[in-house]
């Protein structure tokens, strides 16, 4: 009994901070849909600046704490919010995966050369780097009290719990009481309809990571006793607890905070009860990370939003179909320089340097096939390396040839590869990066502590290889060789995606629904690229050990591979010629920044991680951008001498005159508006005055919804103006929008639904008189004011989204078909609070498909055809001919 206290006791400290963690993360993805990879660096951060104002400048431990708590860690969201995460959050999930675990490796970095930097000017402050003991916010040396014999409890456990359950309570406070904890539910709910209610979806996102960032300062502050100031174990700490953001399925505080305390106690109740660790080397450690990996596969549901064609559509290859000496000739010009230069130019220190940039250069263009391909983060090529090099050298030890070695250890690594693949790729984006994480440190402490494997630290020897009569234990030779064998990879993987298998890697990549309905199997691709890319990286990763003359089993962590991904993304991952100067990269910036900057060994490692904020920018790397920049260039040269696509425009039509009268409450004049370059709006005329219904009607596809985002501000205009109560107001976004008082009730329902109907009603009447106004004319919803709105039927959702309209009526109401999906008799009743609220002064545009029941209530009627006005008049002039025709493109 004694030790399951101790256990429960113990487990629920750690449990604690998993729990601070797991909450920052919850929050900071709610408000902006990005998961912050660089969480628990920013808990090392602020450690290690309360350890420097606490140790080094003597500052008492409360107010250190304070002030890291309460100043440090919010600024440091707030300007990252600013600076990074705003972006990433309109740029394709795997950007958004790299950036921020460059910034995981840039942020400790940082500090410790803030630190080194301090120390050089005189400043007092304490050595940092991997230190352990530490004292923290309670005294020094800690207090302990004897509970039951045998257990006991120290002040910094009892800190611990203590503010943990001040924070739980402060949290649940601000969610389920405050204005500000509403709307950020709401904005987990529906980003885009709480920006169409007036609300900053920026500035929510800004409080989410404020408080995200001061909830991880918290736990690192109250970590630093257990962990010390290594950014390793931090880490670690931070993917153990992405195990209870997936218990709250990244959306839920409570579910969150409560998971994180399960999971530290569940944690040492395993490595304590479980007898048969003692015979497993590194099993004890490799708990959490089983736990997140059966966690992820358990809980995690892959989605995909209604109406996404492309998860992460590839750019457009801008040299298509152009000759092979502009395809090729630079970089087959590169290679002839480089092995003139292992002769010529090049001392044996820096052919060194060359050599090890190719060698990476190989791991590297595994992530061209699984990321640049196949779409998938994948954090495990360390693991790959190191595996493929351990199987060749303990082969090799025993007689193995070196061909035969490197083969039986790409093979090695791709068998691997097929193992992690199989139970992780039914996961996607985060997900499936999180899981290879858990599969690479399972691997770290687990499968690379085999005795066998391993052979003690020294690992084993790895000889370079005799081709002939070409000995490559040359720098320079080996140079050479390795340039061919770069050169010929990377024409294979040209080739590849040239070809019928890669043309269906790339379908899969692009559109996977469309690919699986075409005969591609989803599944059989995903594994083909997730093995090909393995043995890619344990090829690479024998030639790596080859040119280091050994191999151990630290050599290659998980923990490297995330920088490899950072270096290799923010380059470029689309083609192979990228990872080639990703490699050289690697090897040669940090011994030029040690030449001519400065030796410490931080500065490298910060710029290699930075270069993911680069990402929010181009998301498809630096090297990419200057073939996409002169391009788009090109294009907007030639863009105004193109003619119209769509042809020239049909005659003008009997229009409301749009002339800007004074009752004129939303005007749109000659507006286009597209998708991703393409237009589907060209030159759309309408106006809606004050107390007017304008319908609008048109078959699918004729341009209805992308005409009501763009009066609502969801979509930029590339030509024409949208005039707002007589005011250009062409450039504002949703908020401003909505604040001016044009509202859009959005095709399904504009309502959020995991809250109540009482909490909806107050996102958009304040006062409790108004809502009980609405209560008493709606008294089913009365009824049921604490249930969630999506528990409710569709004729009480559109009556929810509609009644807190009529107590306070917007200048402007867009309705994107609000009878869809509703009986008749419904329909008519919403067709009725409409009416109601055009006599009340509003104006208002509504979308439908069918002409059915809207005509009836319709003061102006606008026929859409291919993203043109075909006539716009009076309700009264509709005739059958011209319904048929604006349908069909044919008269009766």
């Amino acid at each position: 009994m004694g030790d399951l206290l101790v256990f429960v006791l113990s487990g629920l400290v750690s449990g604690a901070l998993y729990a601070l963690l797991a909450t920052g993360l919850v929050l900071s993805y709610s408000a902006s849909g990005l998961f912050n990879f660089a969480h628990g660096a920013t808990a090392y951060l602020c450690a290690l600046t309360f350890h420097e104002l606490r140790s080094g400048l003597g500052w008492p431990p409360v107010p250190a704490a304070l002030l890291v708590v309460f100043v440090l860690a919010p600024g440091l969201g707030w300007g990252l919010d600013r600076l990074m995460f705003r972006r990433l959050a309109r740029v394709g999930e795997t950007a958004q995966i790299v950036a921020t675990i460059g910034l995981l490796v840039a942020l400790p970095a940082a500090g410790l050369w803030a630190v080194e930097l301090l120390a050089a000017a005189g400043v007092a402050v304490e050595p940092a780097e991997n230190r352990f003991g530490l004292p923290g916010v309670g005294p020094s040396p800690a207090r302990s009290w004897q509970l039951t014999e045998g257990v006991g409890i120290d002040s910094d456990q009892l800190i611990t719990w203590l503010v943990t359950a001040l924070v739980a309570v402060a949290l649940w406070v601000l969610m389920r009481h405050t204005r500000i904890g509403l709307r950020l539910r709401a904005a987990v709910d529906n980003r885009s309809l709480t920006e169409l209610r007036g609300i900053s979806a920026d500035r929510l996102s800004s409080a989410a990571w404020m408080i995200s960032s001061a909830l991880a300062g918290l736990a690192g502050v109250l970590a630093t006793p257990l962990l010390g100031l290594s950014a390793h174990d931090f880490t670690l700490f931070l993917f153990v607890s992405a195990t209870a953001a997936v218990i709250g399925r990244f959306a839920s505080v409570p579910l969150a905070f409560a998971g994180g305390l399960g999971l530290g106690v569940l944690q040492n109740l395993v490595a304590g009860y479980a007898s048969f660790a003692e015979s497993v080397t590194g099993f004890r450690t490799a708990v959490p990370f089983l736990i997140l990996f059966g966690g992820l596969l358990v809980l995690t549901r892959r989605s995909r939003a209604a109406g996404v064609a492309a998860v992460d559509s590839p750019p457009v290859d801008h040299l298509a179909g152009a000759s092979w000496v502009r395809r090729w000739g630079v970089w087959a010009a590169g290679g002839g320089l480089l092995c003139v230069a292992f002769h010529t130019v090049t001392t044996p220190f820096w052919s060194g340097l060359l050599v090890q940039g190719l060698a990476v250069a190989l791991v590297f263009m595994s992530f061209t096939v699984v990321t640049g391909l196949g779409a998938m983060v994948s954090l495990a090529q360390g693991t790959f390396v190191t595996g493929a090099a351990l199987v060749a050298g303990l082969l090799m030890s025993r007689g193995w040839p070196f061909a035969a070695a490197l083969a039986a250890g790409t093979c090695a690594a791709a068998l691997l590869g097929a193992v992690v693949a199989l139970p992780a790729l039914r996961l996607g984006g985060r997900s499936l990066a999180l899981a290879t994480l858990a599969l690479a440190f399972l691997a770290d402490q687990v499968l690379f502590q085999l005795r066998w494997l391993r052979n003690g630290d020294s690992g084993w020897p790895v000889p370079r290889p005799v081709v002939g009569p070409v000995d490559l234990s040359d720098d320079r030779a080996l140079g050479v060789a390795l340039v061919v064998v770069v050169a010929l990879v990377a024409a294979g993987l040209t080739a590849l995606r040239g070809s019928p298998s890669g043309r269906a890697m790339l379908a899969v990549r692009s559109a996977p629904t469309a690919a699986a309905a075409s005969g591609v199997s989803v599944l059989r691709t995903k594994l083909l690229l997730f093995t090909l890319s393995a043995g890619l990286a344990g090829f690479g990763g024998v030639l790596y050990a080859s040119y280091n003359t050994r191999i151990t089993a630290t050599d290659f962590t998980a923990m490297t591979g995330l920088v490899w991904l950072a270096v290799v993304v923010a380059a470029g991952v689309r083609r192979p010629q990228y990872a080639v100067v990703a490699g050289l990269v690697y090897a040669v910036a940090p011994r030029l920044l040690s030449d001519y900057v400065t030796e410490s060994a931080h500065l490298p490692v910060i710029l290699f991680g930075l270069a993911g904020l680069a990402l929010a920018n181009d998301p498809d790397g630096y090297c990419a951008a200057v073939p996409v920049r002169l391009a788009r260039r090109r294009a907007a040269a030639s863009r105004d001498s193109a003619p119209d696509p769509a042809g020239p425009p049909p005659a003008k039509p009997p229009a409301s005159d749009g002339g800007g009268g004074a009752d004129v409450c939303l005007e749109l004049r000659g507006v286009a508006a597209g998708y991703d370059g393409g237009l589907v709006l060209h030159g759309v005329d309408l106006a809606v005055r004050r107390g007017e219904i304008l319908a609008v009607l048109g078959p699918n596809g004729a341009g209805k919804s992308t005409a009501c985002r763009v009066a609502a501000g969801l979509l930029p205009v590339t030509g024409g103006q949208v005039r707002v109560l007589g005011r250009d107001a062409t450039g504002d976004g949703p908020v401003h929008r909505s604040r001016a008082g044009v509202l859009l009730a959005p095709e399904g329902r504009g309502i959020f639904p995991s809250l109540t109907i009482e909490e909806n009603l107050a996102l958009y009447l304040d006062e409790p008189e108004a809502r009980a106004a609405v209560y008493a004319r709606f008294p089913r919803l009365a009824e049921r004011r604490g249930v969630s709105a999506g528990a409710l039927s569709g004729g009480e959702q559109q009556m929810l989204a509609l009644a807190p309209l009529l107590q306070r009526p917007p200048a402007v109401l867009i309705a994107d078909e609000p009878s869809l999906g509703l009986a008749p008799r419904v329909a008519d009743e919403v067709y009725a609070l409409l009416t109601e609220l055009r006599d009340a002064g509003t104006a208002l545009l509504l979308v439908e498909e069918k002409a059915a029941g809207i005509l009836g209530v319709a003061d102006t009627v606008a026929y859409l055809s291919q993203g043109r006005v075909a006539w716009c008049g009076p309700r009264d002039e509709v005739e059958a001919d011209r319904l048929a025709e604006a349908y069909l493109g044919m008269g009766t």
